[in-house]
C-alpha cells in the first residue's frame, strides 16, 4: 500500500499537518512518525537524480527537506513539481561547488557556474608559457618560435608541471603536509591558468575567502603563499626575484637549491604551513 503523501493532495495534507504543528511548538519534523517515512520516502525517490550530479541520497533529502517548510510548496498546485525542481537545482549547484571548489551559494551565481571544473595545472600545459610570457610584459620574440634543440649534454628546459611538483616537494620539505602543499599549489596554479595572468590571478585570490577557508590557512599565512609563488605584485618588486614568484623561476630553469640558499624565503614557507601541521610541530 502507498503512503498518503505520494500523491500531491496527501503531500500537501502532511505537510499542513507539519506546519501548524509547528506553529503551536511541537517538533513536527523531529519526532513525527510520517515526516521520518517522507524523509525516506523521498531518499528512494531522488536516489537517481543525485547519483547523475554525482551527489549523495541525502543530499536530495535536505534540499526536498528545505522546499518542504515553504509556504510556496504548501500552496503549488502540484506540490512534487516544485521540490523536484527545487532538489534538481541544489544537486546542480553542489555538484558545481565541488568542482569549482567553492561554496554552494557561490555555485548558483551565474557569472560563477560558467566557468569550467577546476583542474590539476599541467594537465593542460599548452600555452602556459606564451601566458606567462605575456605576462611578465611585450615581447619582441617571433610568436611562434621553432623548439630549441637539445645539445648532448644539455638538461631540457622545465615544463610548467615539473615546475609546479617543484614547488609542492620544496614545501614539504619545509615542514607542510604533503596533501596541504599538493592542494594548496593545484588550486593556486589552475586559477592562473585561468587568469592567464599571475597578477591578474593574484588579486583574485587574495579575495577567495572560500578558498583560503577550504585549505585551512588564515590571511597572513595565504597572503605569504600567494605573494613567494606568483611573486610580490609590488610594482618596486617587477623585475626582482621576489616580484616574478618560485614558480616561474623555476620555470625559467632556476634550481631549487638556490631558492633554498634564501634563509629568509625558507622561514616564509616554514611558517606559512597550516595551523594544524605548526601545532603538530611543536
Amino acid at each position: 500500500m502507498s503512503a498518503s503523501f505520494a500523491t500531491p493532495e496527501g503531500l500537501r495534507a502532511v505537510l499542513q499537518r507539519l506546519h501548524d504543528r509547528e506553529s503551536v511548538g511541537y517538533w513536527a519534523w523531529r519526532h513525527d512518525p510520517e515526516a521520518e517515512r517522507l524523509m525516506q520516502f523521498t531518499i528512494c525517490k531522488y536516489r537517481s537524480l543525485a547519483r547523475t550530479h554525482n551527489c549523495e541520497p541525502e543530499d536530495s533529502a535536505y534540499a526536498a527537506f528545505e522546499a518542504m517548510r515553504t509556504r510556496a510548496v504548501r500552496r503549488a498546485d502540484d506540490p512534487w513539481a516544485v521540490i523536484t525542481r527545487a532538489v534538481q537545482v541544489s544537486l546542480i549547484a553542489e555538484e558545481r561547488a565541488a568542482g569549482l571548489l567553492c561554496s554552494t551559494a557561490q555555485a548558483r551565481r551565474r557569472e560563477i557556474m560558467r566557468h569550467h571544473d577546476a583542474r590539476r595545472f599541467g594537465e593542460d600545459e599548452t600555452g602556459f608559457l606564451e601566458r606567462l610570457a605575456e605576462s611578465r610584459g611585450p615581447s619582441t620574440v617571433d610568436p611562434a618560435p621553432a623548439a630549441p634543440r637539445v645539445k648532448p649534454g644539455e638538461t631540457t628546459p622545465t615544463t610548467a608541471l615539473e615546475a609546479l611538483n617543484l614547488v609542492i616537494s620544496m614545501f614539504v620539505a619545509l615542514g607542510w603536509p604533503s596533501g596541504s602543499a599538493t592542494c594548496t599549489l593545484d588550486y593556486i596554479a589552475t586559477r592562473l591558468m585561468e587568469a592567464g595572468d599571475r597578477h591578474i590571478a593574484h588579486a583574485y585570490l587574495r579575495r577567495d575567502l572560500a578558498g583560503r577557508v577550504a585549505l585551512d590557512l588564515d590571511r597572513d599565512s595565504w597572503a605569504t603563499v600567494l605573494r613567494i609563488v606568483l611573486g610580490n605584485p609590488d610594482k618596486a618588486a617587477a623585475a626582482t626575484r621576489a616580484g616574478v614568484g618560485v614558480l616561474a623561476m623555476l620555470v625559467c630553469d632556476w634550481k631549487v637549491v638556490d631558492l633554498l640558499a634564501d634563509d629568509g624565503l625558507v622561514v616564509e614557507i616554514r611558517d606559512s604551513a597550516p595551523k594544524v601541521a605548526r601545532r603538530i610541530d611543536v
